[in-house]
């Protein structure tokens, strides 16, 4: 059953006079437990597309279906709340706040989400643990390494306990080691049930997938 289905979805950017089409009408059904990469090359329209997926744009024409909700035509502040509750964000460049500790940056989304204080410590604090962090929780990012932060952000994707995990590029700034390491907790959570959409330009990656979709100019080649 089709946790995420993107239906004809075109997205279209004005610069100047010309007309962009990031997203020329792109069908795309995410099933729960699927693990799922997303490739292409530079311009073919991965951002925008993973931006759909995580609900952080809406589409110009098509739908967007998160567990049979049209949420396409959603305002920003709708599309926040939904985020915070079903997608879990893995950023290329980690995105922790560099003032907050390790245990503070897993806790933020909780917070939007008005879970009380000591309910926030103990589970960043159980996450941390889970990724090899416990020792770790005071630590400041300048204060770790790139694949303890990419552990933290991981922790800080899984703070909500959502659905689907959207990760871009999830080991572009790490050593290959590291990366082998972050992959396998990936798979690792994909096992114990969790929805896993990578997208890349690492061809390596498409290995641990059950799936990979190819992108070019804003369309998906092997459909």
């Amino acid at each position: 059953m089709a946790i995420l289905s993107l239906n004809e979805v075109w997205k279209t950017y004005e610069i100047g006079e010309e007309k962009v089409n990031a997203m020329a009408g792109i069908n795309l059904n995410v099933n729960k437990g699927d693990f799922i990469t997303i490739m292409g090359p530079s311009g073919s329209g991965k951002s925008t597309t993973m931006n759909m997926i995580g609900c952080l744009d809406v589409p110009s024409s098509g739908a967007v279906l998160l567990e049979n909700q049209d949420i396409s035509h959603l305002e920003e502040s709708d599309l926040a709340i939904i985020r915070g509750k079903k997608i879990g964000f893995i950023f290329q460049k980690f995105n922790l706040i560099p003032t907050l500790t390790a245990l503070e940056n897993v806790e933020l989304p909780m917070m939007f989400q008005e879970i009380p204080k000591e309910i926030r410590k103990e589970r960043a604090a159980k996450l941390l643990g889970m990724v090899g962090l416990a020792g770790r929780l005071d630590h400041r990012p300048n204060e770790l390494s790139g694949g303890e932060q990419q552990r933290v952000a991981i922790a800080r994707a899984l703070s909500n306990d959502p659905e689907i995990i959207v990760a871009d590029e999830p080991t572009g700034n790490l050593d290959s080691k590291t990366g082998v390491n972050v992959m396998d907790f990936l798979r690792q959570l994909n096992k114990q049930g969790k929805t896993i959409i990578i997208v890349t330009h690492n061809e390596e990656l498409t290995k641990y997938s059950s799936k990979v979709y190819m992108l070019r100019d804003g369309k998906i080649q092997n459909e």
